[in-house]
């Protein structure tokens, strides 16, 4: 599953776009170094139910911003991204 599909699937079962998951860690203080990558991982497990996969992909965007590495970038395989660019807004609104 490439990062922006765990981010779409996290959405559809949240109710919540990345962007509205990544501003209430910031508003409970989980986005300030050096926060750990666990403290994430359960307050997203406690409060939305998301599996450890799931949870790394939004660790990932709380970390470090939007921008993955342009090895994740391709056309081959499931684990391909389009863009080094993460889609935060939402699925309805990617642009095609």
């Amino acid at each position: 599953m490439s990062f922006q599909a765990y981010l779409d699937t996290i959405e559809t079962k949240t109710g919540l776009t990345p962007r509205q998951l990544l501003q209430a860690a910031h508003d409970r203080g989980l986005a300030e170094p050096p926060v750990s990558a666990s403290r994430i991982i359960q307050w997203l497990k406690d409060d939305y139910d998301l599996g450890r996969g799931h949870a790394m992909a939004l660790v990932h965007v709380i970390k470090n911003g939007p921008t993955i590495a342009d090895t994740h970038v391709g056309t081959d395989g499931v684990h391909r991204d389009a863009s080094t660019e993460l889609w935060l807004d939402g699925a309805a609104t990617k642009p095609s």
